[in-house]
């Protein structure tokens, strides 16, 4: 082949794409699936809020957070692609995950109400909180950034209802000191804690304000993603260094999607930011989207990995060069398309079992509802439930039941961005619903059987006494269940009405949901007076497993007043299984 030689420079340092695995937790395939992806677009930073689990602060240990070796793993694969990890602990707002437990770090108002959300920065204790995590972080990243939010303190509240803060500003900065200071000072402490360990604090743009007299360290790269009173042109100016994150970019849970498409068409670039655009990008850094679980139950892992395919490529090509290289967006979607995914992307089994019919096993008893109400808790006993399994367009299960018409499902318990992340809730049968996500469930399996993993909580189901609920899944090992699959028959008449001398075709398909063959299946038909059904019975030697089949009878009507008997399907040995 010809031998040359190119030289590709993109047009910014930082190419990135962050998640806001806040609450909530994503699963850990899911993110490593999204490094691999994210490189094989050149994108080089991937920003994580995230929790880890904290030895510093049992107390802090809910649900949502990773371990110390997943984390380790992450940034491992980070290492191994070219990925430059972010952590972020929002502080000293959002940060109720830490200090839920923590009343003595809560702001207090002036009613002497406190603020699970906001950490009182009056308090040497709570500097001192805030760095024992970044030191716990630093033992498992390995990152020249430490990311602490710092956006949206007073939200819903202002400074006024904390006269503390005022009282801290001047009493360290003197008379004229004003409320903002105190958070501003906070901030900056934070930075020369993580200078001193050699790495760079980035924080939200909302977190600059042109309140106070105490200015904020200009070594601080600032992230923009809102339209606020200090402006993108003025931070350049002072000579920051500022990223584009910009909302346009968002993809909310359940809310706000990128819309890749408008654009493209707008001709948006890294110089374009929420509230103003740019002239040149000296002092840029980047750009990056931002996936956030504002709604935790309005979308799966999956569904947001499918509506950000083309956001994460538009991003990649707004950050490496010219943003619209081709005519229409249609085109570049056509480019993307023969670019693809990284290598083995799609080679991912997430329904390993067919769908069908089943008994659902566990310790020779069964899976099934105590009760036919809604809201009855999935329990085992005697006899089981014929679930049936189908799968979701997004790659997960349904376990629904036919009799009750009614889907296991993890809606109890108390419930955080509406992600129900309580440990020991209780497993139930619900109304079955298309648009609902807490029915799905990720089913892994394996030669012990398969195990349930609800899509939305990634919680796992375990047994509690006779009841299934769901459990953190460190520390704990889910149910193995086995399934049984079952002889399914189903029927269908083409004519809903039939009338004297008329005649309607009878279609019954049946399926051997079993894992072995069946053999001797036999369909018959019965006209009862008034009618006549031609062939009377069809016979099949043998079914394999999961193979189906179909035979077709007709009905006619030869006088007045008769019924149909619905169609039934046996074999040697078992009961014929009517269908309704």
């Amino acid at each position: 082949m010809p031998a040359g030689e190119a030289v590709d420079i993109p047009a910014y340092a930082e190419r990135g794409v962050g998640v806001c695995a806040c609450y909530i937790h994503v699963s850990m395939p899911w993110l490593e699936r999204l490094i691999k992806d994210a490189a094989y677009l050149k994108l080089n930073q991937l920003w994580l809020e995230l929790k880890v689990k904290s030895t510093a602060h049992p107390e802090a240990n809910e649900w949502g957070y990773y371990t110390p070796a997943q984390i380790d793993r992450l940034q491992r694969l980070a290492d191994k692609y070219h990925i430059t990890l972010v952590p972020e602990v929002n502080s000293p707002g959002h940060i109720d995950t830490w200090i839920r437990n923590r009343p003595d770090l809560q702001l207090t108002d002036v009613d002497g109400d406190k603020q699970p959300s906001r950490l009182d920065i009056t308090k040497p204790e709570a500097f001192a909180f805030l760095a024992s995590i970044i030191d716990e972080y630093f033992k498992v990243f390995d990152t020249p950034y430490w990311h602490m939010g710092a956006d949206e303190y007073m939200l819903g509240s202002d400074y006024s209802r904390y006269p503390q803060m005022l009282a801290y500003a001047q009493e360290k900065f003197g008379p004229e000191a004003v409320a903002e200071d105190a958070f501003t000072d906070f901030v900056n402490r934070i930075n020369a804690y993580v200078k001193a360990k050699d790495k760079t604090l980035r924080i939200w743009n909302d977190g600059t304000t042109t309140a106070g007299t105490v200015p904020l360290d200009r070594d601080i790269v600032v992230e923009h993603w809102a339209d606020d009173e200090v402006k993108p042109s003025q931070l350049l100016a002072e000579g920051r260094s500022v990223m584009n994150s910009a909302y346009a970019l968002y993809n909310v849970r359940g809310g706000f999607k990128t819309n890749a498409g408008s654009l493209y068409g707008e001709g948006w670039t890294p110089l374009n930011f929420d509230g103003e655009n740019v002239a040149d990008g000296t002092g840029i850094t980047g750009a990056k989207i931002t996936l956030w679980p504002d709604n935790g139950s309005g979308n799966t892992e999956n569904e947001i990995e499918d509506e950000v395919r083309m956001p994460l490529r538009f991003t990649a090509q707004a950050t490496w060069g010219d943003s619209t290289p081709d005519p229409t967006y249609d085109d570049f979607a056509a480019r993307a398309d023969a670019v693809g995914r990284a290598p083995g992307f799609d080679n991912v089994d997430r329904t390993p079992i067919r769908p069908g019919r089943y008994v659902v096993s566990a310790a020779n008893h069964y899976l099934t509802g105590a009760g036919a109400a809604a809201g009855a808790r999935v329990v085992l006993g005697s006899e089981g439930t014929e679930f049936r399994i189908s799968t979701t367009p997004d790659g997960y299960y349904v376990l629904k039941d036919p009799a009750t018409d009614r889907c296991l499902e993890a809606r109890q318990g108390h419930r955080f961005l509406n992600t129900p992340l309580e440990p020991l809730a209780a497993i139930t049968l619900e109304d079955c619903s298309r648009s609902n996500t807490l029915p799905r469930w990720q089913i892994a399996t394996s030669n012990a059987g398969l195990t349930l993993t609800n899509a939305v909580t990634r919680m796992i189901a375990v047994l509690d006494g006779s009841g299934l609920v769901q459990q953190i899944p460190d520390g704990h090992r889910p149910q193995v269940f086995e399934l049984t699959g079952v002889v399914e028959v189903g029927a269908a008449v083409t004519r809903r009405t039939v009338g004297v001398g008329e005649s309607t075709p009878i279609t019954v398909t049946v399926t051997n949901g079993t894992a072995a063959p069946v053999t001797g299946v036999s369909v018959s038909l019965t006209g009862t007076a008034g009618w006549t059904v031609t062939p009377a019975e069809q016979q099949r030697d043998s079914l394999a497993p999961g193979e189906a089949w179909t035979t077709t009878a007709t009905a006619a009507r030869t006088d007045g007043q008769a019924t149909v008997q619905q169609p039934a399907a046996g074999r040697e040995g078992q009961l014929p299984r009517q269908v309704n």
